[in-house]
C-alpha cells in the first residue's frame, strides 16, 4: 500500500522559516504566514518536511487512493513560492487573471515574491479555495 509522504506533524512553522536560506524568501515566508492565517483563521501546520499548510480535508479518488491535504497552503522553495490552492476550482482561473506575475502547474501557483502579486487577489483565492474544497469534500 502506498504510503502519503505528505501528512500534517508537530514541527515547527517558525523554525521551517528561519532555515530558509534566502532573506528575502523568508521575509515573504513570514508575509504569506500572516495573509494565510488572517484569511482562514486557521493555524498553520507542517504538512511533509516543507509545506505550510492550513486547514485540512479527506479526499477519497474512483481509483480508491485517499488521503488527507491541506484545505490551502505554501512553500518557499529555492526557485519559486508554491502556493497550494484548489486546483479544480473553476472560480480560480478568473481570480488568477487579476493576480498579477505567476505561472501554474497542475495543482499549484507559483510566484517569486509577494510584491510580484495582488495581497486582496491572493485573500479571495484563498477563501474561494477553502470553500471550494469544504463543499467537494463535506466530510470535514
Amino acid at each position: 500500500m502506498y504510503e502519503l509522504k505528505t501528512k500534517e506533524n508537530d514541527s515547527s512553522v517558525t523554525e521551517f522559516i528561519e532555515n530558509v536560506d534566502n532573506p528575502k524568501k523568508r521575509e515573504d515566508a513570514y508575509r504569506l504566514l500572516d495573509i494565510f492565517t488572517e484569511t482562514t483563521g486557521l493555524p498553520a501546520k507542517m504538512w511533509g518536511p516543507s509545506i505550510i499548510g492550513f486547514g485540512s480535508y479527506h479526499y477519497k479518488y474512483a481509483t480508491g487512493h485517499e488521503g488527507d491535504a491541506p484545505l490551502v497552503g505554501f512553500s518557499p522553495r529555492k526557485a519559486k513560492i508554491s502556493l497550494y490552492l484548489a486546483p479544480y476550482d473553476p472560480e480560480r482561473e478568473a481570480l488568477l487573471a487579476n493576480f498579477g506575475k505567476y505561472t501554474a502547474g497542475k495543482g499549484c501557483v507559483y510566484i517569486n515574491k509577494v510584491a510580484d502579486i495582488k495581497v486582496e487577489v491572493l485573500e479571495a483565492l484563498i477563501t474561494q479555495s477553502v470553500a471550494f474544497l469544504k463543499k467537494a469534500y463535506p466530510g470535514e
